[in-house]
């Protein structure tokens, strides 16, 4: 069957995406919030996890001595520490309760050796997994560079605007480590430092199932600590005989495929089938290896005598419910994708680089992408339904990326010293295919970082939408990560 559609793309609602895929005959849930919990929409996937926890103080002398003193420095006498201590705690335990986190404040400040030394003992007993430190007073500066010597944790700074002067700020910046705030009140700053801490924390208890091969093996990343379980080809394979394309929850996932389609171009009612089956495959994996990622050598079974469809439409379903999901088993990848949500709650575009050298365009390509690229809440990107590019059968997504939209593109590098590649740039376009060649999802855009976008590096580097840039860089800073470009 051959169907063409034009105009707006129907959006289908949350809860009829849930009802879709929230039954089947395989006898287990295997909605995004019933076969693993609410967790994959929240940032909480996969099997439950210890609690990362941050240890914190605020470090100003009080004010009664500075006053018996009679000079304050800066920030100066009308600053009210101990009144915004109290002010700042309360959004503190409101970034607890939303993050799902631990981070213990102590009541009383540091301001003397004695409680620094303290302070230090107790981080080293608790092993926190971050520091949070509120400086108050230019003067106790001091404090906070012996707590970074002797307790190496990632560490969010905090210091009111008009507490440090600038060479105070260009020691501290550059530390690794270390992510200093020097900001108005701006406790947003703080939030996203926690998150990171956090993020950090989740990678290094997650577990990525790796589909490949023939053997079963375990790893970690070296690093982040994150799990790799290898599982062998045969078990997608099997998995994959076993679903009936007639099983009710299959066939509703297709029909919301064509339903959702701006076009449907090659595949046929059977071939956009066969492509959900592999959405219940790659989940029901996903569950069975208490995984919180996947990453699967997706070409070989493509080739004769077929072993299956491509899981192009697995791979977008995954991604829009919040689960990292790598194709051709790039472990780099995949570790951008995990990070990617984790940090802004956004999936990406895993991609082959290219350019276009006339324009001076970046031009990236694959036969999947996630659609909801403003996050599983949000509403998807239209999309056509086409063959595989390279194998030419089955459906795969044609993702349109909207055009002026701030995109960030970054890797993360897992070798001996870690990198990660960041640029961000916007969207020009998504060339048409034909004439374009390349995968089915293409994106033709800037470069913000680089003058010559032949200089760009890497390969199945992440796309995803807003520029978070600046933000991955601090990412990096606090977790000893190089940013390149």
């Amino acid at each position: 069957m051959k169907e063409s559609r034009s105009g707006k793309m129907p959006e289908m609602s949350r809860r009829d995406f849930l009802e879709v895929v929230g039954a089947t005959s395989m006898g287990v849930s295997l909605s995004p919030r019933g076969m693993l919990g609410a967790g994959f929409l929240s940032g909480e996937s996969g099997p439950k996890k210890p609690m990362a926890t941050v240890r914190g103080a605020f470090v100003y002398p009080p004010t009664a001595s500075l006053r018996r003193v009679g000079y304050y420095s800066w920030p100066g006498s009308s600053f009210d520490a101990e009144g915004r201590q109290k002010e700042y705690m309360g959004r503190i335990r409101q970034f607890e309760r939303s993050l799902g986190m631990r981070i213990a404040m102590d009541e009383k400040p540091l301001d003397d050796s004695a409680s620094v030394t303290h302070f230090i003992n107790d981080v080293k007993k608790s092993q926190p997994d971050g520091l949070l430190l509120a400086l108050f007073k230019k003067g106790h500066l001091k404090h906070i560079m012996r707590i970074l010597e002797e307790v190496p944790v990632p560490t969010v700074i905090y210091a009111p605007l008009g507490t440090l002067l600038n060479n105070h700020i260009q020691k501290l910046s550059p530390k690794p480590g270390v992510y200093l705030i020097h900001s108005l009140d701006n406790l947003d700053a703080i939030k996203d430092g926690m998150k990171m801490v956090k993020t950090a924390h989740w990678m290094k208890n997650s577990r990525i199932v790796s589909i490949t091969g023939s053997e079963v093996t375990e790893a970690k990343v070296a690093h982040l600590g994150t799990e790799v379980r290898t599982i062998p080809h045969k078990r997608f394979y099997d998995e994959f005989a076993r679903i009936e394309s007639t099983d009710a929850a299959v066939r509703k996932l297709a029909d919301a495929y064509l339903k959702n389609a701006r076009k449907v171009i090659q595949p046929t009612r059977t071939d956009i089938v066969e492509a959900a089956k592999t959405y219940f495959v790659l989940k029901k994996i996903i569950r069975d290896e208490q995984a919180d990622a996947v990453m699967m050598d997706c070409l070989p079974g493509l080739k004769r005598p077929h072993e299956h469809v491509p899981p192009c439409m697995g791979f977008m379903t995954l991604r829009d419910e919040g689960i990292a999901a790598g194709c051709q088993c790039d472990l780099n990848a995949t570790l951008t994708l995990m990070l990617v949500q984790q940090l802004f709650d956004r999936p990406g575009f895993q991609q082959n680089a290219s350019v276009e050298t006339e324009k001076n365009h970046y031009f990236g390509a694959h036969c999947t992408s996630a659609g909801r690229m403003n996050g599983s809440n949000a509403a998807a990107e239209p999309y056509v339904l086409m063959s595989h590019a390279e194998a030419g059968w089955g459906c795969v997504p044609r993702v349109l990326f909207t055009p002026g939209q701030e995109v960030t593109m970054a890797l993360y590098l897992s070798e001996e010293t870690p990198r990660m590649l960041i640029y961000s740039g916007k969207v020009i376009g998504c060339p048409g295919i034909p004439r374009t060649g390349g995968c089915r999802s293409n994106i033709e855009m800037t470069i913000n970082e680089v003058d010559d976008v032949r200089d760009v590096k890497g390969m199945h580097q992440i796309i995803f939408y807003g520029n978070y840039a600046r933000r991955l860089r601090i990412f990096c800073e606090l977790n000893a990560i190089k940013a390149l470009t």
